[in-house]
């Protein structure tokens, strides 16, 4: 029996105060206790993601994942979906993909690579292949969960353990979002967690193929991630407004 949250922005801020101190399992605990089945895991398959899996599926063998296939990720990408689903048999994975319908008429005006042109068409195509198709997938939910991290990027610092995000008109919860880079590796090989292969060759954070580089020595965690826009880190999932 589960027990929804008063969508409100004082139910919201008490519920972040309350879980401010919690470990990131007494969170998902909350989650899956307060929302249900109307509750879902967003998943990039990211090192983060992948230790939510790890956590969530020893609370909830069969609770609900779902990940954007934007049709142009890694090839190491999906060999760690395909080992997660085997690990974690009961989790209820819904993939999602962007709409035929938007991306063919983008890339024939503008090609194939259009991202690479200008910032404009960069966000077009977050927009197209991955914005449009989270926001399918969150139709129906009353919260989602996320693998952030306030040291990530600057955007993501002054973000709560639950918010209140106005423009979905929804709860958003981020159980990592106090742990750093090493606490995440170090959860990773103690409990044999699937991960992705790129990780191992310098790829902190990774996304579309054509869209993410590996780091050099001393570069930060993201920067990898669009670069040569050189101050974009943001593909939209999560720019607060």
């Amino acid at each position: 029996m589960t027990a929804s949250l008063p969508l409100t922005p004082d139910a919201i801020a008490q519920a972040a105060a309350e879980l401010a101190h919690k470990t990131p399992q007494e969170v998902l605990r909350w989650a899956l206790d307060t929302y249900g089945d109307r509750v879902s895991l967003a998943s990039s398959f990211g090192a983060e993601d992948v230790v939510l899996i790890d956590m969530l599926a020893q609370i909830c063998p069969d609770a609900r994942v779902f990940t954007l296939d934007t049709g142009r990720l890694p090839q190491e990408t999906y060999e760690v979906i395909g080992a997660v689903q085997r690990k974690y048999p009961q989790l209820r994975l819904a993939i999602h993909v962007p709409d035929r319908a938007q991306v063919e008429p983008m890339v024939q005006e503008k090609g194939i690579n259009l991202f690479y042109d200008s910032v404009e068409n960069r966000k077009q195509c977050c927009y197209v292949r991955k914005v449009e198709p989270l926001n399918r997938a969150l139709s129906g939910l009353a919260a989602w969960v996320t693998g952030l991290r306030r040291d990530q990027t600057t955007n993501r610092q002054t973000m709560a353990v639950v918010e209140w995000e106005q423009d979905r008109q929804m709860v958003k919860i981020n159980p990592l979002i106090d742990w750093t880079y090493p606490q995440i590796w170090e959860y990773i090989r103690q409990n044999y967690v699937p991960y992705n292969a790129l990780h191992e060759r310098n790829y902190p954070s990774i996304g579309c193929a054509p869209c993410t580089r590996a780091i050099a020595e001393g570069e930060d965690l993201r920067a990898g991630r669009w670069w040569w826009e050189q101050s974009n880190q943001e593909c939209g999932l999560h720019v607060r407004t």
